[in-house]
């Protein structure tokens, strides 16, 4: 196994793409050198850095700058997907999906089925998503409780290289339109990847930690979160499963369940906010059919129903931590 950056992961999996399926194109802005420049030794590659080397190798024809528009980045993703193209579109940041929501919600996600299944859109939508860099409440939401809750759309969240490679590769050869959130805080993290092809299916988690005493969920930037708390409570004789969801539609219900019912306790973890989210989704689904295995009512993780703030300490206090999710299973456990 290779070990790489996050960010390299999705780099390298355009790239191993492109070169299988002439049908792979990529679009978005500054993905070559920026609008009315050449490329070349301009390029920078996306401000992510997700994107270099791929218009030397590929050419203009399939590596495509685009105006300041998310409208028309999206809106020209469909129409190259009903054409018979994969396009891959990059958004730099997952805030600005509001300009294309309805390309996305009216539009791709509903192609589809709208047409008898008779048609296909094989659209993959980039965002860089979530907090912790203080770039403040309009470039460090997570948008993934909305985008979940839109039917006809796939959204994934990869939370380790290996996954990123796994799950991308995955998301370009669907058939179906997909969102793939990749979180900034973890493009510099580093992992083993798998060598030569590897595709990890949708709806499927990663059980990350195991243990029998509580089931923690989490996606994203927030595993790493579970994970550092399970490995605290386990030198205490606590013993966690942690559930990388890695998608949340479609979600694994039944890892979910399975392990609730040998833990008969839940902590779900989420960057967003509980209302109409991903943790209270979860804990429905447990509380609805697992209610007679649990031992404790489930716990939620999650920022304040609030915008992201910018100062440093207040985003950090908004956001989940591993002291913070460690609090919530002792919760459960001490329940009476």
């Amino acid at each position: 196994m290779a070990t790489m950056l996050y960010r390299d992961a999705v780099l390298q999996t355009l790239h191993a793409e492109m070169e299988r399926d002439e049908s792979v194109v990529v679009l978005g802005e500054d993905l070559v050198g920026g609008m009315g420049t050449a490329g070349g030794p301009e390029a920078i590659g996306g401000i992510w850095g997700t994107s270099v080397g791929l218009f030397d190798k590929f050419g203009k024809d399939r590596v495509i700058d685009t105006p300041i528009s998310e409208c028309a980045i999206v809106g020209a993703a469909g129409g190259l997907a009903l054409a018979g193209k994969r396009p891959v579109a990059e958004l730099m940041f997952a805030d600005f999906i509001g300009v294309s929501l309805d390309q996305i919600w009216n539009q791709i996600g509903k192609f589809r089925y709208m047409f008898g299944g008779k048609s296909k859109c094989p659209a993959v939508i980039r965002m860089a998503y979530g907090a912790g860099f203080n770039a403040a409440a309009q470039h460090s939401q997570s948008v993934h409780q909305m985008l979940s809750g839109m039917p006809g759309l796939k959204v994934v969240m990869p939370s380790t290289p290996a996954d990123v490679k796994g799950l991308f590769t995955q998301a370009i050869r669907d058939d179906d339109p997909v969102i793939f959130l990749e979180h900034k805080a973890l493009y510099g993290v580093e992992g083993e990847v798998p060598d030569g092809e590897h595709l990890v299916p949708f709806g499927h988690a990663r059980l990350s930690r195991a243990g029998e005493d509580v089931t923690i969920v989490a996606t994203g930037m927030m595993v790493g979160m579970a994970e550092a708390a399970a490995d605290s409570l386990a030198e205490e004789g606590i013993g966690c499963d942690v559930l990388d969801l890695r998608t949340t539609s479609p979600m694994d219900e039944e890892a979910i369940l399975d392990s609730v019912e040998v833990t008969g306790r839940l902590v779900v973890v989420d960057e967003a906010p509980a209302r109409c989210g991903l943790a209270r989704d979860v804990s429905a689904l447990v509380s609805e059919l697992a209610f007679a295995s649990l031992k404790a009512p489930p716990q939620a993780v999650t920022p304040p129903h609030t915008p992201i703030p910018f100062a440093r300490e207040l985003e950090s206090a908004y956001l989940p931590s591993p002291d913070k999710i460690v609090a919530a299973v002792q919760k459960t456990l001490n329940w009476r």
